[in-house]
């Protein structure tokens, strides 16, 4: 009894103490080349929470990560992945981020990848909705915190000491930080002077770096087993277009699909809300995103891809300006962001795609908060002028009988 009782355990002791001791050089010979191409559109939150499809992205010159949160899901025919695949640019958009995916998130895994951002173009997509007064919560935290990017944030000296102390007194706050006793020690350690607590992250120094090791293995093993690819489908119609005729392209699909609300939203997300639409009238009275523990968060991002040498063009996407008077924001608690955002990024001599005045431009949004059809044919000129090395410029925004024409 004894010997039946203890020998699936023992076996499967042997079992992963094999899988640990096997070299990384020897897993990652057996990941096929194509699974960083089928990442790009995954949007897999195992793939930008983990670490080695995204060095090997980062290492192809052929890759353009494009930085965001839900927005970039919405993948439709004006979208940069399929835009710029039918029209064959010399780029492949690559995809990082869902929905809460904000700037902490976003910090800590550019930390991961700090030394391979220098002279990198990148796309980093702003949603207003993140500079809520607080900033972001547990709630959009939690499911996109990536605990492998945590202890390597730990043991990261490529990040500059101050810039990384300022950024674990934020994470440090969030529960998944503050309840691993390991990590929140070797963060602690590194924001106090005490002695003991110096002394105690010494002592579980090696028991954490052998932590974070099997967690890199961990990525490479979920690596080698692939991922989930995205069913999505390659639409032609965007090809050997005109920016004119894709505006007036982008307008009729809207026009087709936003015919139930006076919003310009997609029927099938009116259609999840249509029922509280009275009860949201004026309930955002008062609201601002001008002030908000988000920008300091965001400035952390701004700091590292500066002292990382990294080539950002940020994407000031704009609120949809008749939901927003609807529920009663303030123009001014709009405004007051988009002209801080702006002036923030600048003041670190980083390219902005500046669309806040598309608020009312219809079918420039998909629904409340999502850049869509039209969004997408302004981001993707932004997006080819940044590659080709030209200066951003403001765009035409069409009228109300332009656009319904």
């Amino acid at each position: 009894m004894k010997k039946a009782l203890f020998s699936p355990i023992i076996l499967a002791f042997v079992v992963l103490f094999s899988l640990m001791v096997i070299p990384n050089q020897w897993i990652e010979r057996f990941i096929p080349p194509s699974r960083v191409n089928n990442a790009a559109t995954e949007l897999n939150p195992f793939m930008f929470q983990g670490k080695f499809i995204q060095d090997k992205m980062l290492e192809d010159p052929r890759y353009l990560p494009i930085y965001g949160s839900s927005e970039l899901s919405r993948l439709d025919q004006f979208h940069p992945s399929n835009y710029f695949e039918v029209n064959h640019a010399s780029f492949t958009p690559f995809l990082i981020g869902r929905g809460g995916t904000e700037s902490l998130i976003h910090f800590m895994n550019f930390s991961e990848h700090a030394n391979q951002l220098k002279g990198k173009k990148l796309v980093f997509v702003l949603s207003p909705q993140w500079f809520q007064p607080k900033g972001t919560d547990e709630s959009h935290f939690v499911p996109n915190y990536s605990s492998l990017q945590g202890y390597d944030l730990a043991f990261n000296q490529q990040v500059d000491p101050t810039l990384k102390k300022m950024a674990i007194k934020r994470l440090i706050r969030f529960s998944p930080v503050r309840n691993d006793k390991m990590l929140a020690t070797l963060y602690k350690a590194e924001v106090t002077n005490d002695p003991w607590i110096k002394q105690k992250a010494n002592l579980i120094r090696p028991f954490a770096y052998f932590y974070r090791n099997i967690l890199e293995k961990k990525d490479l093993y979920y690596t080698l087993s692939g991922g989930v690819p995205r069913n999505r489908v390659i639409s032609q119609s965007v090809k050997d277009k005109s920016w004119a005729q894709l505006r007036k392209e982008a307008n009729r699909v809207g026009k087709s699909q936003a015919t139930n609300n006076r919003f310009y939203i997609i029927n099938s997300q009116y259609n999840k809300i249509k029922s509280r639409v009275p009860s949201l009238k004026n309930y955002k009275r008062g609201a601002s995103y001008g002030k908000s523990v988000e920008y300091h968060d965001f400035q952390l991002v701004l700091d590292l891809l500066k002292k990382s040498g990294a080539d950002p063009l940020f994407i000031s996407v704009p609120a949809n300006g008749p939901w927003y008077d609807y529920t009663g924001f303030p123009k001014s608690g709009r405004t007051s962001y988009y002209k801080r955002i702006k002036q923030q990024i600048e003041a670190e001599g980083f390219q902005v795609a500046d669309f806040s005045k598309h608020e009312y431009d219809p079918y420039f949004m998909k629904d409340t908060i999502h850049i869509g059809w039209k969004g997408w044919v302004y981001v993707d000129r932004a997006i080819q002028d940044f590659v080709a090395g030209k200066p951003q410029s403001n765009h035409p925004v069409q009228t109300l009988v332009e656009a319904t024409k």
